[in-house]
């Protein structure tokens, strides 16, 4: 169970400040405990603190920073019964699905701490003309300054992970606002963090107000601002100023079935159902447009269909639970009243749509408009939509044809195909053989268009958290 209340942390320091932010468990919608809420005076010191934090921050040897690491990496293991149980109660997640989020928890932390001594210097040659002679040059990396992230509700631990760990090895301090709804995780990280050697000021953990967080995005001793959530994400960089920003603002992901797609049907209707209803649908990659091949559309639509009504629905806490509730009743009745609006414009429902509460059905619409909003927004809920291609060109085409671009799936035999859709797609990654709800925590993650721009995985954060500092010597 919850604790009663948690603490927000300031300067590396619990402050019970007040009970002020409830949240809920996402199934009964009941209390489940009470947080500290911070005021803008508190972000205000949190911000000075991390400032303030820089140089010791940026001395802390490497080495240490991997001790950092690891010590989380340990009390997260000790600890992974607790952070499954408090995802699953505060962020509606089925309990299998939550422990596996707190397993990438682990890997993340654990890959930053092999970062965290790697050093990425480089020599230059600078022999490149006559005048140039007798020169050397060399580069290392140095910590950009003070971070400030901004993380969402549905992946309270990992998309938390990928800006905290990041930083630690690279020796920036940073605040952290996590989501109102979901920031038990990112406190018990806190927790944790608390425990460590980390100088003071090296981190801050508070729970806030959108309109206070404007001070995350604003003030300029932030250097980095690095911001997981909607298309507001747009907004905060016109308002960031001269720091640089990092962007992952979501996608409606494309999944193209070729008509030798590989492998057996049987395991692509398997993956398609990961991809489209892991975690209620509430993934920036979860599967949204399915493309299938005209000679494969048939068995694939019935089998398909069949696997998602068999999908159970109910208390995430259920080991047999695959779907859970959406965040909160707004969502609940925009996703419905997407899904009755595309199919009252034509949409062919194959199975779902029902709802009960927070509750949504896993649902699979055909032949949805093009024009409808379920098609061209994110759904961000348990909803995918199928259509039929001949030609694979046309299917890339069509995959391309949305404002968003972060990552695509291609089920195909064929090499040509593969690589057609590497050139191709307009997205940050293409997954061939899977669909494209698949992140492995050290690859380059991130997308183009409306998705968003710069990239995580932890060795990618790390270059956008640290800057170049080149060295010149005449001999």
């Amino acid at each position: 169970m919850l604790r009663k209340s948690y603490p927000y942390y300031l300067a590396n320091r619990p402050v019970a400040a007040n009970t002020d932010l409830e949240v809920l468990d996402k199934y009964s919608g009941k209390r489940a405990t009470r947080i500290a809420f911070a005021d803008a005076a508190t972000v205000r010191k949190g911000i000075a603190s991390a400032h303030k934090a820089r140089e010791a921050m940026a001395a802390f040897p490497p080495d240490a920073r991997r001790d950092v690491l690891e010590h989380c990496v340990r009390r997260f293991q000790e600890r992974q019964e607790e952070l499954a149980l408090a995802l699953c109660i505060e962020a509606g997640k089925p309990i299998h699905d939550a422990r596996g989020e707190v397993l990438r928890l682990i890997d993340t932390f654990r890959i930053a701490a092999g970062e965290a001594t790697r050093g990425d210097g480089e020599v230059i040659e600078l022999d490149v003309s006559e005048r140039a002679r007798g020169y050397r040059g060399m580069v290392k990396r140095v910590p950009i300054g003070a971070c400030a992230f901004i993380t969402p509700f549905n992946f309270p631990l990992n998309l938390v992970a990928h800006k905290v760990a990041p930083a630690i090895a690279a020796g920036c301090p940073f605040v952290l606002k996590p989501a109102p709804k979901t920031p038990i995780g990112a406190l018990i990280i806190g927790e944790v963090l608390a425990e460590t050697n980390l100088p003071k000021g090296a981190f801050s953990i508070l729970p806030c107000s959108n309109d206070d967080a404007g001070l995350l995005v604003e003030d300029p001793r932030i250097a980095l601002l690095s911001f997981t959530g909607g298309l507001i994400g747009w907004d905060l960089k016109a308002r960031a100023g001269r720091k640089k920003v990092v962007l992952e603002l979501g996608g409606n992901a494309a999944c193209i079935v070729d008509a030798d797609p590989g492998i057996d049907l049987d395991a692509v209707v398997q993956r398609l159902v990961f991809g489209a209803y892991y975690q209620s649908g509430q993934s920036c990659i979860s599967v949204q447009r399915i493309f299938v091949h005209k000679d494969i559309a048939k068995p694939l639509r019935k089998k398909l269909t069949e696997a998602v009504k068999g999908l159970k629905m109910g208390d995430p806490r259920d080991e047999r639970t695959f779907i859970g509730p959406v965040v909160d009743d707004g969502a609940a009745d925009r996703i419905e009243s997407w899904i009755d609006d595309a199919v009252k414009r034509g949409a062919k429902r194959l199975a779902g749509g029902k709802r009960n509460g927070r509750m949504i059905a896993a649902t699979l619409l055909e032949d949805v408009p093009h024009g409808c909003d379920l098609y061209k927004r994110e759904a961000f809920g348990p909803v995918a939509m199928l259509e039929t291609f001949g030609d694979f060109d046309d299917a890339l085409d069509r995959a391309n044809a949305s404002d968003f671009g972060l990552q695509a799936g291609v089920f195909t035999a064929r090499l040509d195909h593969a690589m057609c859709a590497w050139d191709r797609l307009e997205v940050g990654g293409v997954i061939v053989g899977d669909v494209p709800s698949i992140r492995v925590d050290n690859m380059p993650y991130g997308g183009v268009k409306a998705s968003g721009l710069g990239r995580e995985g932890v060795r990618y954060a790390i270059e956008d958290m640290t800057e170049r500092r080149l060295l010149v010597i005449k001999s």
